[in-house]
């Protein structure tokens, strides 16, 4: 019948998928242990900087304002709920990569983004 499908391409598709889920898949578990420091740091520093923004921003206003330390105050407290965000963003962006290993931010799988 016509509309059978030819065996020879089916196999010939599933190994080209073969060779892109190789591709594809983690190389080495040992590299996960200094990607996860990787992260840890990133995330670190990711509160440290917040937080010294924050610090900078109200400490900068109080001197020209004359307020001290209330805005220093409340400018610390911003970037540290600044730096919170941002390490929670991270942390979730780290999270999707690791438990969806092969897809993108948006979901789709990398094997298509050819079509």
């Amino acid at each position: 019948m016509s509309g059978d499908p030819d065996p020879k391409r089916l196999d010939a598709l599933e190994a080209r998928l073969d060779k892109v889920k190789e591709r594809k898949a983690p190389k080495d578990k040992s590299q996960s242990a200094e990607n996860q420091a990787q992260a840890g740091w990133r995330m670190v520093t990711e509160l440290v900087v917040g937080i010294c923004l924050g610090f900078g921003i109200g400490y900068g206003l109080d001197q020209l304002l004359g307020t001290t330390p209330w805005l220093m105050i409340v400018f610390l407290c911003f970037g540290f709920a600044a730096g919170i965000r941002t390490m929670m963003r991270t942390a979730k962006e780290i999270q999707d990569q690791t438990a969806k290993p092969g897809t993108g931010a948006a979901g789709k799988d990398d094997m298509y983004d050819d079509d």
